[in-house]
């Protein structure tokens, strides 16, 4: 679709380009012509569709019988046919182009009618967001394009194949013909026939010299031909230039146009030098660079545009050559010289290397900048001429794309343009790496040089490599100059050239996008935007010239905005639209400095609608606030108080005056409405900055809180907000600021200050009626509103007046009246007055003071703190004195006196204060325990005091001897800090705290803090008598705490054990007594005391179940309960027995068990057979448990045949049936029947590992050895050195092979136990620090020491005999392989083997091995032996 634009428009742009480009080729004749129009149109659409079939008639080709010839067809061309443009770009001022980089935001609009969206959502202008619009112009040439179709298709002159572009523009076919093009696109000359294009194939390569005189074509069997372009004349056929057989892929004149460069299908590249001697015409052609050494298939000159033409660079002729493997700059010139390689980083072998020169400005100086890439990585080297004469090369930032590149041109100095194997166009900025633009070259269909690559016309003779490069090669296919890029498609030529910047503009504005088209116009304003063209001059001129289009753009957009807002439908909707306008028409006026464009043309567009007006409105709040518009005209104003009161935005309104200029408001109209809905802030700003009246507000704010306050009223929050409002005022007034932002001007703040001092202290208010009204009404509010934020206020305020006579006399004034008003009235509260008191404290306190305070009244201050009618307050009261002191009050007072009244008020910190003073530390102390709410205190107190140096040693005994004095009150009150304090300072006088202590529950409580262990710095503390004191706790452990008894024995190490076994024995404390008798070594005594423990349980359980039997149903549920506890107590002595007996039977003879087991067994049967006679089924169930459960513990100790033997001979079974004992018999024999099977499958499991590791080991031992070379690893030499001599060879399973000479010079031996069983380590293996043998002291484990130690001895007879070598095996130690085979079996497993677990298991405790059926001990209940089958392995 080409969009035809008007024709004022189109003017305007071309006559843009004009100024934009001076050196532009445009015929004047043409300008008028509609297609050169749309050529130049700023939205050229394209579409080659309309390209596929072309009508004869448009071309008016006549039908005559005999055929035309190829120039008299192709000349026919119609007079309107368009010129295409050449912009030469190189002239732009590249000032104007910053390199800053911005993210792209996208060009969609936001606006959406959506309910979706609905939510008031303001645009505001993002100015960090960059909009680049569309920056380059893309047009198809008509005029050639429809000439090559129509050659092609009337006269076979074949499709294009190569394209060139300088003052012309050049198109060669696949038919061998060149057709050349003038600016007009009209075809001045058809140069070659089809003859010669059969002979030598297709154009494959074209080239025009700096003045256009001279065009060189390639062909693709390889020959060159060189044209006239002023008369078509052929000049030269060259046909030995280069080897025979292969195409031409590029052939390019430099700046000398004597002298051109070619590049072969076989990858060489030739300097061809032309000569004219005695008007004989000739060309010498030397190499460069020969496709053997890797193949160039891309070279690049240097060619200086006229501006450089005399740059120091240009006389080195250089040339840049892109092989498959690196990049070379060669200079030609004055002699063959190879400036620079740079190898490719890694790419993709099908990628094309691509080179482009440009000059470019760098730090004040314009030097060629070199691009080149291989894939997706475009890189810049800087080439410069140092003053020496060489040349150096720098490597810039290189540029990364995620694409693959095909094409690579520069377009100006700062801007690329790059095409990629999807055929996307990309337009990129150099400076800052962004891509500006993205454009789909699909439909332009690009030509592709493939055929040249393969070099199909003469056999397809190429290497593989270039081959596939030649896929995707279309060099030939894209030429610039000057500024504009000509693409080359099979049946079309396009052009793009950078669009101008109000070109850009108007493409964003056609489209609608009017707020992408501000960002990029601003962009343009501030010199942010990337390939700018066609803006010049300085500056200021330059945003003068974009400010005008701004503002013609947001005209624009109000008019717009107006027109498609929509006229039905929901408010919400309608204030979106303008939400998203209005905001950023505001903004880009004020970024402008254009207010009055806001105020006046802008307003009057918007008034016409409601809704758009309410958005302006409430828009201009933010700007207000922000201080960006501080003055608005009277209209708005009106307009803006109208809609915010009638809106009820009061804060919002609020906000705006005190940010206004006052000038713009009414002030009566303004007062009126702030007041009457309480906008204070705006009133007192419009008071003081309208009529530099700063009394009038605090009278209108007193009115308001007095009356309320004087009534004892309590305020609302509105009022409470007022008061605070009204103190931050006086304040602000005071300090020389103005409210609520800013400053009042220099000139008025003392004047200010002095009126705020007199309103103060007026002695009534003006309205008031002054026999109602007491004195000083307006300090008495504020007192009674804050008394301590008013007291701050005028702190502050004080701080200030130094030498200010007046100022001081104001402030004496005040202090007076603030002690008339406020001592000796019962209206205000004791902190109230205290906080008085405490702020003159502090002015007095200043070295500068000039403050007169009578003393009587801090006495009389005094008195009313500590001897107060009532009790009340009594907290409040100590801290408002002792505020009071500690600001310097203290002076005030007589010391003596004052500590009489804290005592006797008992304001104990008071007494604290003082004495600390005194340093009468002691007595600080009964403080302390006087004071109920800080007790807890006294303990850091008396450590800190004792630990902190500073304290004198006299001062610290007597806190020592007050300590010691109150131990008794300070234990009771905690006992644990108690004994943290007597440990780290009171250790030697325990012996005397215990006899203070009485009480033996207090006693108790206190040595177990004392003895308990401690961590850290004191853990080590040696307590005097330190036995005597754990004994103590002991007898009082059994007295108070049998619970703790037993983990304090377990624990402590102090105490003796024959008194310990006294003490507990006294006290019948049965386990204690037993763990001791144990500790000793008397196993029995501890068995025969749990023992009759045992028996005291089980009569009480038999005693309990009689008189079950006998008793009735009543009292079952107690009896029940209590049974189950005498059960539990049964159940846990019996294991306490059982735990014993199991931790001692280890050591002791047969015997001495059975002395310990069959007690208890006896003792156990006894009670059952007890039971039995009652009716109590439950219990004699429980019992017969038991019994079971200590026959089978004891069957790990004692026999079975004895244990039966024992139960026969008992008087309790002997005489009764076999039913009686055939419980017990039954259960030993499964025990009996469970371990013999667990016996037998472990015997079974571990022959079966056995055999297995056997078998491996077995097969491992006897494996055959195979070297991995056949020399010595450390002398390198065969292993057969000299054919005459018999030499040891050791060969190591690692498959290392070493002589055995070398072996022992390296010291690789170890274990020297006699010649045959030396022991050998691989030296290369177990050598650590790369091949350093180490002697190693034990065998070493894993692969590095041999498996089979073999000694080869080689045995030659003759040298003749080489072949019939004989390796004999002359001993093997076994000892050294089985350890190691059996680390490669252990290997083999995944895990512990079987072997590891039971090896482990026997290691275990001796109290772990009972009898399964016997519970677990603490710590192994979770174990259980799992037992998998060995694994197999296949043979």
């Amino acid at each position: 679709m080409v969009v035809v634009e008007e024709e004022e428009e189109e003017k305007e742009a071309a006559a843009e380009k004009d100024k934009a480009s001076p050196s532009v080729h445009v015929n004047t004749a043409m300008s008028e012509s509609p297609d050169a129009r749309s050529l130049l149109s700023a939205s050229s659409q394209l579409n080659l569709m309309e390209m596929d079939a072309i009508d004869d008639k448009e071309f008016d080709i006549p039908q005559v019988d005999t055929p035309p010839t190829l120039e008299s067809i192709l000349n026919e061309l119609e007079d309107e046919e368009e010129p295409f443009v050449l912009e030469d770009t190189c002239m732009l001022n590249t000032d104007n182009m910053d390199a800053h980089s911005c993210d792209t935001s996208s060009l969609a609009s936001s606006d959406s009618g959506d309910p979706a969206h609905l939510k008031r959502k303001r645009r505001t202008v993002d100015l960090n967001a960059t909009v680049h619009g569309s920056v380059l112009r893309h047009s198809l040439l008509k005029g050639i394009s429809a000439q090559i179709v129509s050659a092609a298709d009337k006269v076979d002159a074949g499709l294009p194949t190569a394209i060139t572009v300088s003052g012309v523009i050049a198109v060669g076919t696949s038919h061998g013909l060149a057709l050349v093009f003038d600016t007009n696109q009209a075809l001045r000359l058809c140069l070659g026939t089809k003859a010669t294009g059969a002979e030598f194939g297709a154009v494959s390569a074209l080239s025009i010299n700096h003045d256009c005189s001279r065009l060189l074509c390639g062909f693709a069997k390889g020959q060159i031909t060189m044209w006239d372009l002023a008369s078509g004349k052929l000049l030269r056929t060259i046909t030995d230039a280069h080897p025979p057989g292969t195409a031409i892929l590029h052939v390019k004149f430099t700046d000398d146009p004597t002298l051109a460069v070619c590049n072969d299908s076989g990858g060489s590249v030739f300097e061809l030098a032309f000569r004219r001697v005695m008007g004989m015409r000739s060309c010498d052609s030397r190499c460069l660079f020969s496709g053997s050494k890797g193949e160039v298939c891309c070279i690049e000159p240097l060619r200086a545009p006229p501006d450089f033409k005399d740059h120091p660079i240009t006389q080195y002729s250089l040339l840049a050559m892109a092989s498959l493997t690196k990049i070379l700059v060669i200079g030609l010139k004055p002699s063959l010289k190879v400036w620079m390689t740079f190898p490719y980083s890694k790419s993709d072998p099908a990628s094309v290397p691509q080179l482009a020169w440009q000059f470019v400005p760098v730090q004040k100086m314009v030097n060629p900048i070199l691009a080149f890439c291989k894939g997706d990585t475009v890189h810049f080297l800087l080439v410069k001429k140092e003053e020496t004469g060489t040349i150096h090369v720098i490597k810039q930032k290189q540029l990364h794309l995620s694409c693959d590149i095909i094409s690579l041109s520069w377009i100006n100095s700062r801007t690329l343009v790059l095409v990629d194997s999807h055929e996307k166009l990309q337009v990129v900025d150099r400076p800052s790496q962004e891509v500006l633009e993205t454009l789909d070259l699909e439909q332009v269909q690009l030509v592709y040089n493939s055929r040249h690559f393969k070099s199909l016309a003469t056999g397809g003779n190429v290497s593989q490599a270039l081959a596939l490069v030649g896929e995707k090669a279309c060099y030939q296919s894209v030429s610039s100059y000057a500024g504009q890029i000509v693409y080359l498609g099979t049946k079309s030529a396009h052009i793009m050239a950078l669009r101008n910047w109000r070109e850009r503009i108007d493409c964003l504005l056609k489209q609608e996008h009017f707020v992408e088209a501000l960002s990029l116009a601003w962009s343009f304003h501030e010199g942010t935007a990337k390939a700018v063209v066609g803006l010049f001059g300085d500056p200021l001129k330059r945003k003068g010239v974009v400010g005008d289009k701004m503002v013609e753009i947001l005209f624009q957009f109000a008019e717009h905005a107006l027109k498609k807002c929509p006229d039905q439908g929901k408010i919400q909707v309608m204030e979106q639209h303008f939400h998203d306008v209005v905001p950023v028409l505001v903004d880009y006026c004020l970024l402008l400095k254009r207010a009055d464009l806001i105020f006046n043309q802008l307003y009057a567009q918007l008034v016409e609608n409601m809704v758009a007006k309410g958005v302006f409105l409430e828009s201009l709040e933010s700007y207000i606030v922000a201080d960006r518009l501080c003055h608005l005209t009277t209209p708005i104003m009106r307009d803006l108080l109208a809609h915010y009161h009638g809106n009820g935005m009061m804060d919002s309104l609020e906000r705006c005056i005190v940010h206004l200029d006052v000038t713009s408001l009414d002030i009566q109209q303004v007062v009126q409405v702030c007041w009457e809905n309480q906008l204070y802030d705006a009133m007192i700003y419009v008071f003081n900055s309208g009529m530099n009246d700063y009394i009038t507000p605090m009278e209108k704010l007193f009115a308001v809180i007095g009356p309320q306050l004087r009534a004892g009223r309590s305020l609302k929050d509105e009022e409470v907000v007022m008061g605070n409002k009204l103190l931050v005022y006086i304040s602000c007034c005071l300090a020389g600021r103005a409210y609520p932002l800013g400053d009042i001007p220099e000139d008025l703040v003392v004047q200010v200050k002095y009126q705020v001092f007199e309103f103060l202290i007026r002695l009534h208010s003006a309205d008031s009626l002054e026999e109602e009204e007491e004195v000083f009404p307006f300090i008495r509010t504020l007192l009674h509103f804050d008394t301590r934020e008013f007291l701050n206020v005028l702190a502050m305020t004080f701080e200030d007046f130094k030498n200010d006579k007046q100022a001081l006399e104001y402030q004496q004034r005040i202090v007076d009246i603030l002690l008339q008003v406020m001592v000796d009235n019962p209206d205000f509260t004791p902190s109230q007055v205290g906080g008085l008191f405490t702020f003159l404290a502090r002015q007095l306190a200043k070295p500068d003071n000039t403050l007169f305070v009578n003393r009587k009244l801090f006495d009389q201050v005094l008195e009313f703190l500590c001897c107060p009618d009532d009790d009340s307050r009594h907290t409040e009261r100590q801290q408002v004195l002792l505020e009071l002191l500690q600001v310097g009050g203290v002076v005030q007072f007589n010391e003596g006196r004052l500590l009489a009244l804290a005592e006797k008020a008992k304001f104990y910190q008071i007494c604290e204060f003082l004495y600390e003073k005194k340093h009468l530390y002691d007595r600080i102390i009964d403080c302390y325990l006087r004071d109920p709410l800080r007790k807890g205190e006294i303990f850091s107190y008396i450590h800190n005091l004792l630990s902190m140096p500073g304290y004198s040693p006299e001062e610290k005994q007597t806190v020592r001897d007050k300590v010691l004095q109150h131990i008794k009150e300070l234990v009771t009150l905690d006992p644990s800090k108690s004994a943290d304090l007597v440990v780290f300072h009171f250790a030697k006088e325990v012996q005397q705290i215990i006899c203070e202590l009485q009480d033996d529950q207090l006693l108790f409580q206190f040595l177990s803090c004392l003895l308990e262990p401690r961590e850290g710095h004191h853990s080590g503390t040696i307590l005097p008598q330190e036995q005597d004191l754990h004994e103590l706790l002991l007898d009082l452990l059994c007295r108070f705490g049998p619970n703790q008894l037993l983990s304090f024995l377990q624990t402590s190490q102090h105490y003796r054990l024959e008194e310990a076994i006294q003490i507990t024995q006294k006290y019948h404390r049965n386990e204690a007594t037993a763990y001791l008798l144990e500790k000793k070594g008397d196993v029995h005594g501890a068995f025969t005391v749990l023992l009759e423990t045992l028996k005291e349980n089980l009569s009480l359980l038999t005693a309990e179940s009689d008189r079950g039997a006998d008793g009735g149903e009543g009292r079952q549920d107690e009896e029940e309960r209590d049974s189950e506890s005498k059960l539990t107590g049964v159940k846990d002595s019996l294991n306490d027995i059982i735990v014993l007996c199991h931790r001692n039977s280890d050591s002791l003879y047969q015997q001495q068990r059975e002395a310990l087991w069959f007690p208890l067994l006896e003792t156990m049967m006894a009670s059952q057979k007890l039971v039995k006679g009652l009716n109590d089924e439950h219990t004699f169930e429980v019992l017969k448990e038991l019994t079971m459960k200590v026959l089978n513990c004891m069957s790990t100790f004692i026999s079975l045949p004895a244990i039966i033997q024992r139960i026969l001979k008992d008087p309790v079974y002997g005489k009764g049936k076999l039913a009686e004992i055939q419980g017990l018999i039954l259960g030993m024999l499964d025990t009996f029947n469970y371990e013999q099977t667990l016996l037998e499958t472990t015997t079974s499991l571990l022959n079966h590992d056995l055999h297995w590791s056997l078998a491996h080991l077995r097969a491992a031992v006897t494996r055959g050895l195979h070297p991995r070379q056949d020399y010595c690893n450390i002398c390198l030499q065969q292993y057969k050195r000299r054919q005459d001599s018999a030499e040891e060879i050791i060969v190591f399973s690692c498959g290392h092979l070493y002589h055995h000479q070398c072996l022992q010079q390296k010291d690789s031996g170890w274990g020297f136990t006699s010649e045959l069983q030396q022991r050998w380590s691989c030296y290369k293996c177990s050598s650590s620090q790369g091949g350093r043998g180490v002697p190693s002291t034990e065998p070493k484990r894993g692969r590095s020491t041999s498996l089979a130690q073999t000694r080869v001895t080689s045995v030659s007879h003759d040298a003749g005999a080489e072949a019939h070598r004989k390796k004999v095996f002359v001993d093997a130690t076994l000892d050294l392989q089985q350890e190691q085979s059996w680390d490669q079996l252990r290997c083999l497993y995944r895990g512990p083997s079987r072997l590891s677990i039971l090896s482990e298991l026997s290691h275990c405790h001796s109290s772990d091995k009972t009898g399964l059926l016997f519970p677990a001990q603490p710590g192994t209940d979770h174990f259980q032996l799992k037992l998998s089958p060995p694994p197999l392995l296949e043979e």
